[in-house]
């Protein structure tokens, strides 16, 4: 169940939920076990949601899950309706004009607006995604859409939580349209839980450090890409948080409460970079997560051992690998994941014909990439990433290309180059027939304008005598090795 916390100490707030009831198939109840300042009263219910209203400001607020289903009486609460996910519906407040916003919740450094200090509160990234998504479907015209960094309270919520944000000033708290976008989004979450699952059953979420309060490039992860952000420390949160050598148990309560293990660094920051290493977890780049996508976690991790990291080259084709299961695992279920994946034995890892490909990139580079990409699972790049070289993964699939494939249409390439291109078994073989300025030297062609006639296949006369191309012309023949 996803419990909605409104507060009345917010107009927003008020507003957001009562555009919930409205567009909600909302039933009342009472809970008279709690004070009404404090969730009790009157509460609303609809397939998978409660909402309850509280008094005090949500920053404010300790771990209002303690309220929600299991923790109130009657007959229609249960235990097991205890909830998965709190959304906290507020204002956004701030000089950004009209603004719908999510974030989590948390303080790296001291506590300035609720909670405590140096802590984080359980984060739902995958929420995020989803509500931010889902606000970017509704929000009214003139209205941005985004996630803003790790600020404020509570922290001690109890299951994982987000706020869903309507902002940035009175104009747009009392609008009706923009509070009816933050309903629809929260609504949105039906069914859904905190996290953000690939194929594999893993999580896809990273931590973010650096940056500005809005965090635009988290932001393009969050809307772009198949993975998400949790807990975000800004650089005003790091410069308040200090050393992150001093400050370790901070900087692994990011990972931990967005249960991460890869974080996304804004900014040359080589301390933080050593200490979320020393700490068990790895910093890699937007382009990694825009590269890996929802791609295999265990795949990507052979191949990067196996030919290079993604931020080192490692580039993926538009092959799909299936990973046979080990063990009996399920792939999608996040418990079983690592174990049932199998990527040694789903892909083969050899070296590219070097002297074919780069005969073949001569002629047309971008032919000769996107040829290696269409046969491949991934491959090795230079050149920031635009030329394929090294090595290559070929899925280990007969339905697949394969190595024979791959030099084929490498071997393709090559014939707008040459008169003509033969595939043998250990090698390709081009051949053309060329101007050869030697013999048209030794025929009494002047160096000049009749050696580019020539070379372009046009006859010239020298004396009196007709010079055709094909006299002075000569065949040549070139072997590229592929085995």
């Amino acid at each position: 169940m996803i419990a909605i916390v409104v507060s009345r100490a917010d107009s927003a707030s008020e507003h957001i939920g009562e555009r919930l009831l409205d567009i909600g198939d909302w039933t009342s109840h009472e809970d008279e076990t709690r004070p009404d300042a404090a969730g009790g009263g009157t509460y609303y219910r609809t397939e998978g949601f409660e909402l309850r209203e509280f008094d005090e400001l949500h920053i404010d607020l300790s771990d209002p899950a303690a309220a929600f289903g299991g923790g109130g009486s009657g007959d229609e609460q249960d235990a097991a309706d205890d909830p998965a996910l709190l959304v906290f519906v507020s204002r956004h407040s701030g000089n950004t004009g009209p603004l719908l916003t999510a974030h989590v919740t948390g303080n790296f450094g001291p506590a300035e607006y609720g909670g405590e200090p140096r802590t984080l509160a359980r984060a739902a990234p995958g929420a995020v995604s989803r509500v931010v998504d889902a606000m970017a479907t509704h929000a009214p015209e003139g209205y941005d859409v985004g996630i803003e960094c790790t600020h404020h309270g509570p922290t001690d919520t109890s299951v994982p939580s987000l706020f869903a944000e309507l902002g940035s000033d009175e104009p747009q708290w009392r609008d009706p349209e923009g509070a009816r976008a933050v309903a629809k989004a929260v609504l949105a979450l039906e069914g859904t839980g905190p996290d953000m699952h690939g194929p594999d059953g893993r999580n896809r979420h990273v931590v973010g450090f650096g940056g500005g309060h809005y965090a635009p490039r988290f932001t393009r992860i969050v809307r772009e890409t198949d993975w998400t952000v949790g807990h975000v420390g800004a650089d005003w949160a790091l410069a308040d948080m200090g050393s992150p050598d001093a400050n370790r148990d901070v900087i692994e309560g990011a990972f931990e409460r967005s249960r991460a293990d890869r974080a996304v660094i804004e900014g040359d920051r080589p301390d933080l970079v050593e200490t979320i290493r020393d700490l068990g977890y790895r910093a890699v780049s937007e382009t990694w997560v825009r590269a890996v996508d929802d791609r295999p976690l265990a795949l990507v991790e052979h191949l990067e051992a196996a030919i290079e990291p993604v931020d080192e080259g490692l580039r993926f084709g538009s092959v799909d690998a299936p990973i046979a299961e080990a063990g009996g695992g399920n792939p999608a279920d996040p418990a079983d994941a690592a174990d049932a994946a199998d990527p040694a034995g789903a892909v083969t890892v050899r070296d590219l014909p070097d002297e074919l490909l780069a005969r073949a990139q001569g002629i047309d580079a971008e032919a000769a990439r996107a040829t290696v990409e269409s046969n491949a699972v991934a491959f090795g790049t230079e050149q920031a990433g635009t030329r394929a070289a090294g090595s290559v993964a070929l899925a280990v699939d007969d339905a697949a290309p394969g190595y024979a494939d791959l030099v084929a249409d490498l071997a393709a390439v090559l014939e707008a180059g040459y008169d003509e291109v033969v595939v043998d078994d250990d090698a390709v073989v081009a051949r053309e027939t060329a101007f050869d300025p030697a013999l048209a030297v030794d025929r009494g062609v002047p160096e000049g304008p009749a050696f580019g006639r020539l070379a372009s296949g046009e006859s010239v006369e020298v004396e009196g005598e007709t010079i055709d191309p094909a006299a002075v012309s000569t065949r040549r023949e070139e072997r590229f090795p592929v085995e």
